[in-house]
C-alpha cells in the first residue's frame, strides 16, 4: 500500500515564495521515490527535483523562481500523481497571533466596502490552516478540505483583515501576487504556539506547562475531552443568550450580562482538547505547515499573556527561536505589533499592558530581524478588538518595505522610540530630564486627543482616582519612586529636534521619566512621519511595584 500524500497546504491557487528555494513535503512509505515537476503558463517544464521518503516523510526543494502566475506543480510517487494548477510565485507571509489578527475582513470597519469590490483583492490569496485544536477523527478530514482561496472565493470575508490589507498593499507595491497563511486563534497565549522543549528551557516559561499539568493530573484523555465538550455546549448556549440580550440592551456591560445570564464559562477547563493549552496549536496548526517557504511572519499577540507580563519577553523570544529553527531560517523576519491602548471601562488600570508593550519593544531592539509596528494610538474604548484594521496593516506593510525589502527609508516606517536620556540639574531651573529619540530626526508634533482623554478620566473616576489638570502623558519621579505629571518641551536645549525635555515642579531632582504608562489613555505625541511616540520608561530594569493583575474578562470571541 502506498501512503503517498502531499501536505494540505499545497492546493490549486497556492502561492509559492519567489526567489527562494520552495519546500514541498508530505508523507509516503519509507524508500518511496517522490518526484516534483514545475510547469509555467505555457506548459514548459522549468523546475524539478526528487527525493526518497524516510520515516514516513518526504521533503524536497524546488529551485528559486521569479514572480509569475499560471504555473502547475505535478508531484508523483509510484503510480500516483497529484497535480496543482493556477500556482503563483510571489510573496508569502504567515499571519499569526490571536483575535486581533484573526479578526475577519467582513467584521472590520473597512470590510464592507472592500468586499463589495470584485477586483479589490485580485492579487491576494489566502490559506487558513486547519483550525481544530485537537487531533480527533474530524481533524484529518477537515484538513483535507483546506485550500488556497482567491478573491473569487465566497469565503473571502472570513480572511484576516490585517493579513488581507497588508497583502493588498504589498502586492501593489511589489507588483506580484501575495499569499497569506492564516495561523491564528483568538484568546491564545504565545505558549500555545510553541514546542514543549522551548517552554521547558526556562523556569518562568515552564510554569505554563506545570500549571496545565497540575490541573489535568489524574484525568484520563476521555474525561478531559468530555469536560471540554460539555463546556463547549454550555458556552454556545451562553453566547446565544448573550446575543439576544444584546439585541434588547445594546451596549450592556459584561458585569451586567453575567448578573442576568450567569458567569460565562470561557475559556473552559484546562484539558488536552482545549486549544489554549500550552503547545496545543503548535501541534495542530504550526506543525502542519512547517516548513512551507515564507518571506516572513506578521505577529499580533500578547493580550492573553498579560497575566505574566514579566515573562513575555522571554516567551516571545523563545517562540521566535522555535519557529526559526523549525523553518530552518535563523533570520526569518517577524513584523510584530505593539499592543494599542486598551482597558475595559470598569477595570482598574493594572498597567500590565505597559509591561507587555515594554517587552515587545525590547524584543524588537534585541532580536535580529524582529521589528515593531506602533499601534499605540489605534485602540478602541473598552473594546479589546479595534474594528478599524487597515491603517495598522498598512503601517506593518511600510515597516516590511523598509526593513525586509529595503525599498523605503526606515525613518518613514518606524515610530519614534526612546534612545537615551540624561538628567540635568541646575540651581536656576531645578532638575529636568532630556530624552533623545530614534526615528525622529525632524522632531515631533502634538495632537489633541480629547475624546480619549475624557474616556480616561471617566475610567479613573470609577476607581475613585482624580486625573490631574496638568496631565500630559509624561511623568517623572525622584529617588523616592513616586511619579508626578510632567510638563514637556519639544526639542533639546542644544536645538536637537529629536529631543524632548521633561520636568515637574513637584520633583526637584528627577531621576526617571516615562510616557504613556497606562493601559488606556490619550495619545498626543507623534513624529513628523505621522507615527505615535512609543510608550516607554527610562527605569525599565528597576522594580517599579507595578500591579500584574489582569482583567477578569480578557478575550471574548465575537469575531
Amino acid at each position: 500500500m502506498n501512503d503517498f500524500n502531499v501536505a494540505a497546504i499545497f492546493s490549486d491557487h497556492m502561492v509559492l515564495q519567489r526567489n527562494k528555494y520552495a519546500a514541498v513535503f508530505g508523507s509516503a512509505n519509507d524508500g518511496a521515490l517522490v518526484k516534483a515537476q514545475l510547469f509555467d503558463a505555457n506548459e514548459t517544464k522549468f523546475g524539478e527535483n526528487s527525493t526518497i521518503a524516510e520515516n514516513g516523510r518526504w521533503l524536497l526543494k524546488l529551485e528559486p523562481q521569479s514572480a509569475q502566475t499560471g504555473c502547475k506543480l505535478v508531484i508523483s510517487c509510484g503510480n500516483e500523481t497529484k497535480t496543482f494548477s493556477d500556482i503563483a510565485f510571489g510573496e508569502v507571509w504567515l499571519a499569526g497571533g490571536q483575535s486581533n489578527m484573526e479578526f475577519e475582513l467582513q467584521n472590520c470597519t473597512e470590510g464592507p466596502s472592500e468586499l463589495s469590490d470584485d477586483n479589490a483583492g485580485r492579487n491576494v490569496r489566502f490559506y487558513y490552516t486547519n483550525k481544530i485544536g485537537w487531533k480527533d477523527e474530524h481533524f484529518y478530514e477537515a484538513e483535507k478540505n483546506t485550500c488556497w482561496q482567491t478573491w473569487e472565493s465566497p469565503a473571502r470575508g472570513s480572511w484576516s483583515a490585517v493579513g488581507y490589507f497588508f497583502a493588498k498593499k504589498l502586492a501593489a507595491d511589489l507588483d506580484c501576487v501575495v499569499g497569506v497563511v492564516g495561523c491564528n486563534w483568538g484568546g491564545t497565549s504565545a505558549s500555545a504556539w510553541m514546542r514543549r522543549e522551548f517552554l521547558e528551557c526556562d523556569k518562568d516559561l515552564e510554569t505554563y506547562l506545570t500549571e496545565y499539568e497540575e490541573a489535568t493530573r489524574g484525568k484520563s484523555v476521555e474525561q478531559q475531552c468530555k469536560e471540554f465538550d460539555d463546556y463547549e455546549i454550555e458556552n454556545t448556549k451562553w453566547q446565544e443568550k448573550f446575543a439576544k440580550l444584546w439585541e434588547k440592551q445594546p451596549g450592556v456591560t459584561w458585569d451586567e450580562a453575567e448578573k442576568v445570564l450567569g458567569k460565562n464559562p470561557w475559556p473552559g477547563p484546562k484539558s488536552c482538547k482545549n486549544p489554549y493549552r500550552p503547545c496545543g496549536l503548535y501541534d495542530c496548526m504550526i506543525s502542519r505547515i512547517v516548513p512551507y517557504t515564507l518571506k516572513g511572519v506578521l505577529w499580533y499577540q500578547g493580550e492573553s499573556d498579560d497575566h505574566k507580563p514579566g515573562s513575555y519577553y522571554k516567551l516571545f523570544r523563545a517562540m521566535v527561536d522555535n519557529w526559526r529553527r523549525d523553518w530552518g531560517d535563523n533570520l526569518l523576519p517577524f513584523v510584530s505589533v505593539q499592543l494599542p491602548v486598551h482597558r475595559y471601562e470598569a477595570d482598574p488600570d493594572f498597567k500590565h499592558w505597559c509591561l507587555i508593550r515594554e517587552a515587545q519593544a525590547k524584543a524588537s531592539a534585541t532580536i535580529n530581524n524582529v521589528w515593531l509596528t506602533s499601534a499605540f494610538d489605534l485602540g478602541q474604548y473598552s473594546d479589546i478588538h479595534p474594528r478599524a484594521k487597515k491603517e495598522l496593516a498598512e503601517r506593518m506593510e511600510n515597516l516590511a518595505r523598509a526593513k525586509v525589502y529595503k525599498l523605503i527609508p526606515s525613518v518613514d516606517a518606524c515610530a519614534p522610540e526612546l534612545e537615551s536620556y540624561l538628567p540635568v540639574f541646575n540651581d536656576v531651573d531645578g532638575g529636568s530630564i532630556v530624552l533623545s529619540f530614534a526615528n525622529a530626526p525632524l522632531g515631533f508634533e502634538v495632537r489633541s486627543d480629547e475624546v480619549r482623554f475624557e474616556e480616561y478620566k471617566k475610567m479613573e473616576e470609577r476607581q475613585d482616582n482624580t486625573v490631574s489638570d496638568d496631565f500630559t502623558g509624561f511623568e517623572v519621579c525622584g529617588t523616592d519612586g513616586v511619579w508626578y505629571p510632567a510638563e514637556f518641551a519639544l526639542g533639546g536645549t542644544d536645538g536637537k529636534l529629536n529631543c524632548i525635555v521633561v520636568k515637574s515642579k513637584q520633583v526637584a531632582r528627577p531621576v526617571a521619566a516615562r510616557y504613556g504608562w497606562f493601559n488606556y489613555g490619550p495619545v498626543t505625541i507623534y513624529g513628523k512621519n505621522g507615527l505615535p511616540l512609543c510608550p516607554f520608561r527610562t527605569n525599565a530594569n528597576e522594580a517599579g511595584g507595578e500591579k500584574t493583575d489582569h482583567a477578569k474578562i480578557q478575550q471574548i470571541m465575537t469575531v
